[in-house]
């Protein structure tokens, strides 16, 4: 197969060797490494590849979407996407039931934090980051769970910067309440509580 044909097969950015499998073209590693040297191809990770000259049209979320998967975009990414938390959040965080891993690349830094399979829930397709991102309710609840041990049911919940008013005015309690109810932890339902209470 020569490059030009695999440019007309493959008409996204990114792509795999899976994609190229599903596409029915076969492709010799050889020739992948072959047209990284010549500088058409960028390798992202082992089997992933992004065309060199579309680097500038990739975005770091749908690149954390593929790079480790099944995952989904949350914690503080998601919650500084919703408001939720007034930093810029330039790495980031996905919640995966796989293994925890960390990647760097160009891209950026990319962190997957292993969470039970029956806590992988609550998220959907970004279409415009072309990623799976968290619900806002399920990112805030996902930032509690990994922050557990930093959680004072005597203290005030003000240390965490959450935007109070956003929360309160933007996110569904009936959507809160039932994952919760998943998450069968005391101290995030008291957290949950105090922020509502908070002004």
């Amino acid at each position: 197969m020569k490059y030009s044909q695999l440019r007309k097969k493959i008409r996204s950015p990114i792509f795999s060797r899976q994609d190229l499998r599903l596409s029915g073209e076969k492709i010799f590693p050889y020739q992948l490494s072959l047209w990284q040297k010549k500088g058409y191809l960028f390798k992202i990770r082992n089997g992933l590849y992004v065309f060199a000259d579309q680097l500038a049209c990739v975005l770091p979320e749908e690149i954390a979407f593929r790079l480790y998967s099944p995952s989904y975009i949350s914690l503080e990414k998601a919650l500084s996407v919703y408001g939720i938390i007034p930093e810029m959040v330039y790495g980031i965080t996905s919640v995966t039931p796989k293994t925890t891993r960390e990647f760097r690349n160009k891209f950026g830094d990319f962190t997957y934090r292993h969470i039970k399979s029956d806590l992988f829930f609550g998220y959907r397709e970004d279409k415009d980051r072309k990623c799976l991102m968290a619900e806002p309710e399920k990112a805030l609840l996902d930032y509690l769970y990994f922050n557990l041990s930093k959680i004072d049911p005597c203290e005030a919940i003000e240390e965490f910067r959450f935007n109070v008013k956003i929360i309160k005015k933007e996110l569904s309690r009936a959507k809160l309440k039932k994952y919760l109810q998943l998450f069968n932890n005391r101290k995030m339902n008291q957290a949950i509580g105090a922020i509502f209470r908070g002004k």
